[in-house]
């Protein structure tokens, strides 16, 4: 019996590596536009796509990211200046977009422009370090995706939104983890009203990677700002140990704990782009596979237990 199970384990495997190793045809002639490649996952992501003979629009944020990615990539990879959440930038980078496709269409959009700070206990934030965040990775999000669709559907493209484990568990306060929830929303809403026009939506979810928006002294600057803005009441309840017990553990996570293996995501998005069938969700890296995609499906009580055991214990706690 357990001969005939395992049997029927390793046929699934073999035929799902089979399937995920086809790939789609014409990739020299298909249009990717990416958000955020100034650095990071996107200037990767673009630079590996070219390689890959695709036609790259890469948004960028400044001109000075622009003219990096330009320097180094081919001819074929084309750049705009984006912000995400300014409207008329954004329909003018879809107009750019419309002008390079034409009827083809958007084979693919990559939204993978995000910030992460401020992050810190929520009490010790505002409603604008909330708003700041919100803007950029979900509702920014959501406008680009609104304006280039009829782009994408004409291709029967992709669209790869970039997620975040913190899309899962959330257990760091700020804008971060609500808009990367949100991000998982609206990723499958999108998915099952755009699968009867071919059009396929896959979500990325990294683990903690070393990027520019994992810079230690800038994330330790803002919690540290974010503690000093706090009101008198708040830091009393909390307490200064609290706070120095907090940076300390923040700070061990953000040098030790990040890999700086980026193309553990990056190959997620090409293959995402780039096969037959991709997969709806994609786990980026090690501790995203084997430590919290599986604490997701554990009970609340385990999880909360897992992910709190080592926080520091405020002042005045019950």
């Amino acid at each position: 019996m357990w001969l005939y199970l395992v049997a029927l384990l390793a046929l699934y495997l073999l035929c799902r590596w089979y399937r995920e190793r086809q790939t789609v045809g014409n990739l020299p002639d298909k249009h990717v536009f990416i958000t955020g490649c100034d650095s990071g996952f996107g200037h990767l992501l673009a630079k590996q796509l070219d390689g890959r003979g695709l036609r790259v629009l890469a948004a960028c944020l400044t001109e000075q990211g622009a003219e990096w990615l330009r320097q180094a990539t081919s001819g074929r990879l084309q750049t705009v200046i984006l912000a995400v959440t300014r409207s008329d930038s954004i329909a003018a980078a879809t107009a750019w977009v419309k002008g390079h496709v034409g009827d083809r269409g958007l084979w693919g959009l990559v939204n993978n422009a995000g910030v992460v700070l401020p992050v810190a206990p929520n009490e010790w934030l505002s409603k604008a370090d909330f708003v700041r965040v919100l803007d950029v990775n979900l509702v920014g999000l959501i406008e680009v995706t609104l304006s280039l669709l009829p782009l994408v559907r004409r291709a029967r493209g992709r669209v790869v939104n970039v997620a975040s484990i913190l899309g899962r568990l959330a257990f760091c306060g700020g804008g971060y983890c609500p808009s990367k929830y949100g991000v998982e929303a609206f990723s499958d809403s999108l998915r099952r009203e755009l699968w009867s026009f071919g059009v396929k939506v896959a979500m990325v979810e990294p683990g903690y990677f070393r990027t520019p928006m994992t810079h230690v002294e800038n994330n330790l600057g803002c919690l540290k700002q974010a503690w000093q803005c706090a009101s008198p009441e708040v830091r009393e309840s909390y307490g200064q140990q609290y706070f120095e017990t907090l940076y300390r553990l923040s700070q061990e996570k953000l040098q030790k704990g990040c890999s700086s293996n980026l193309h553990l995501v990056t190959d997620c998005m090409e293959h995402a782009l780039t096969a037959q069938h991709p997969r709806t969700r994609y786990s980026g890296g090690w501790d995203a596979q084997f430590f919290f995609i599986p604490l997701s499906y554990m009970p609340t009580a385990v999880a909360d237990l897992v992910l709190t055991w080592s926080w520091p214990k405020p002042a005045q706690a019950a």
